[in-house]
């Protein structure tokens, strides 16, 4: 189900008007009542409970991934989590465009992904959207922010409190505001 914000200069969003179609919000009313009562208490062993409740909202899920209940999926349609793929407590995942963690990518406590902006340039503010993919492997660190249209390369680490707005390349360690690569991401063999 494509999601696509409503022309600004037609609902006059900064005069009250939607930024969404009635049919998006309704579903996003009910996802959020559903999750709310359902899902945002329960514990971290009641994964399968989140991801039927994911699935049937639209969510897109792979093997043995999860949600935990404090996280927040503002669209689940576009959800796309890949085998062990992990949104952790209290994470912000504001997808207005596709959000999609490949096989083993981490976000975790409270980092906000967040797909979508405003065209400064618009005199109607019109809302912008861009995919945000996480590599397989990749690690987005506690309270980290990754912007609109950002690729997380496979295996690098956003550190904690990082600030993505450009792409990270793979096997790369980023830090800082904005993020910056730091050195190479290697693995020590066991």
């Amino acid at each position: 189900m494509a999601l696509k914000p409503l022309d600004a200069t037609s609902v006059k969003p900064l005069e009250g008007g939607p930024s969404f179609s009635f049919g998006n919000r309704l579903l996003r009313a009910a996802w959020n009542v559903s999750w709310a009562l359902l899902a945002s208490w329960t514990p971290p062993q009641m994964r399968f409970w989140r991801r039927f409740l994911l699935k049937l909202f639209g969510a897109h899920l792979g093997e043995s991934c999860d949600v935990r209940g404090s996280a927040r999926v503002w669209y689940p349609p576009h959800l796309y989590l890949a085998d062990r793929a992990l949104l952790a407590e209290r994470v912000t995942c504001y997808n207005m465009a596709p959000i999609r963690l490949e096989r083993a990518a981490l976000v975790s406590q409270g980092a906000h992904l967040c797909a979508g902006s405003h065209d400064i340039a618009s005199a109607d503010f019109q809302l912008t959207a861009s995919p945000i993919t996480i590599g397989a492997g990749a690690w987005v660190a506690a309270e980290a922010f990754v912007g609109p249209g950002v690729v997380v390369g496979e295996g690098a680490v956003l550190g904690a409190r990082s600030v993505a707005f450009r792409s990270l390349e793979p096997w790369t360690v980023y830090s800082g505001n904005p993020a910056k690569p730091l050195k190479p991401r290697v693995i020590r063999s066991a």
